[in-house]
């Protein structure tokens, strides 16, 4: 059997997102995930207990509030919040986000409620 080598195409993965705030699986390395999402407006306050979170901005501006600061992230840029860590996401326009986190990890963190994705979901 012949394993395929492909490059992931953000673009192309993009075009496959069809709702704001709702991470999608593009790749696993060991029992960590990468997620494309597309953010707009604000998301809910939350934490999560047990994991880091990095955000990685790849197109657009990311504000992500923190109960003692705030953090703006651009295109090109990244920001890492550290397990346990209260934060709240906003965006202005659209955003277009690389997630890495654990497997496993919603994206509601501990908050939970209507804003939960269903998690692990490939495009």
């Amino acid at each position: 059997m012949t394993e395929q080598h492909t490059a992931i195409n953000f673009a192309h993965k993009y075009s496959l997102i069809d709702a704001q705030w709702s991470p999608r699986v593009i790749a696993e390395m060991n029992d960590y995930q990468f997620k494309l999402a597309l953010l707009e407006g604000e998301f809910i306050w939350h934490a999560h207990a047990d994991t880091d979170e990095a955000f990685i901005v790849l197109q657009g501006q990311l504000r992500i509030e923190l109960r003692d600061g705030v953090v703006e992230v651009n295109a090109g840029e990244m920001y890492v919040v550290p397990k346990g860590v209260e934060h709240r996401p906003c965006a202005a326009q659209e955003v277009k986000l690389l997630l890495i986190e654990p497997r496993g990890v919603f994206n509601t963190g501990d908050a939970g409620g209507e804003r939960t994705a269903v998690n692990d979901r490939w495009v």
